[in-house]
C-alpha cells in the first residue's frame, strides 16, 4: 500500500480494535491465522461471492464493492439490502457473539458512508448478523459514530504515512488475536525495517 492507496474499510476496524494489529497488517504486511479466523473465513464463504437474490421485494446484494473517494476507503459489504421505499441496509457477518468495543459498528458506519456517498442517499441504520448466535444486531449511524469513522480513517492514514507499527498494549484483546505470536507484547523489539523501537506499556485487564 501506498500512501496514495485508498484505505481499507477492514483497516479501520483493525485499528479500533487494536493500533498494533492495524500497523503489522497494513503497514508490515504481516498476517497469520488461528482458529478464529479460520472459523471467521470460512463462515464468510457465503457471502464472499457476488450474487443477488429478491424476497419479498428486497434486493439483496452479497459482496458488494463499496467506495469513498470523500474519505478514501474502499472495502466490500458482506450483504446490502435495497428496500422497496428506498431503504438501503448493509448488514455485516460476524463470527461469534457481540465483543465489547465499537471496532465491528465502525467497520459498518464506513460501509454506509460509502453507500451514501455512491448512491447519493442518506442511511440511517445497518445491522451486524452474529452468525453463531443467528441473530442480528440493529446499528443506528448516529453523528458520533459518524465522527469517530473519520477520526480513525485519518488516523490510520497517518499511520500508513509515517510507516511505523504503533507500540504494543498488552491487554484482554490479545488473547484471541491470530498475530500475538508476531506481536509478542511485553517482549522489547530491536529497531527493523518493519518495527519500531517501543518501550512496551500493561494496561489493567477489564
Amino acid at each position: 500500500m501506498t500512501v496514495s492507496d485508498p484505505i481499507p474499510i477492514s483497516a479501520l476496524q483493525h485499528y479500533v480494535y487494536c493500533p498494533r494489529q492495524c500497523g503489522l497488517i497494513h503497514v508490515a504486511q504481516a498476517w497469520s491465522e488461528n482458529l478464529h479466523t479460520q472459523k471467521g473465513r470460512r463462515e464468510h464463504e457465503r457471502v464472499d461471492v457476488p450474487t443477488y437474490e429478491v424476497k419479498a421485494g428486497v434486493r439483496i446484494e452479497r459482496a458488494l464493492p463499496v467506495w469513498s473517494n470523500a474519505l478514501g476507503l474502499t472495502g466490500k459489504c458482506d450483504v446490502v439490502e435495497f428496500h422497496d421505499d428506498g431503504t438501503v441496509y448493509p448488514v455485516e457477518y460476524k463470527h461469534g457473539p457481540r465483543k465489547k468495543g465499537l471496532h465491528d459498528d465502525i467497520q459498518l458506519c464506513a460501509q454506509a458512508l460509502c453507500l451514501e456517498e455512491m448512491l447519493s442517499v442518506k442511511i440511517e441504520a445497518g445491522a451486524i448478523f452474529h452468525i453463531k448466535s443467528r441473530r442480528r444486531r440493529d446499528v443506528r449511524f448516529h453523528d458520533g459514530l459518524r465522527n469517530e469513522v473519520m477520526r480513525v480513517a485519518k488516523a490510520v492514514r497517518g499511520m500508513i504515512e509515517s510507516g511505523e507499527v504503533p507500540k504494543a498494549m498488552e491487554g484482554q484483546h490479545c488473547r484471541q488475536c491470530s498475530l500475538l505470536a508476531l506481536c509478542m507484547p511485553g517482549i522489547r523489539y530491536a529497531k527493523t525495517d518493519y518495527f519500531v523501537p517501543l518501550e512496551t506499556e500493561r494496561v489493567g485487564h477489564d
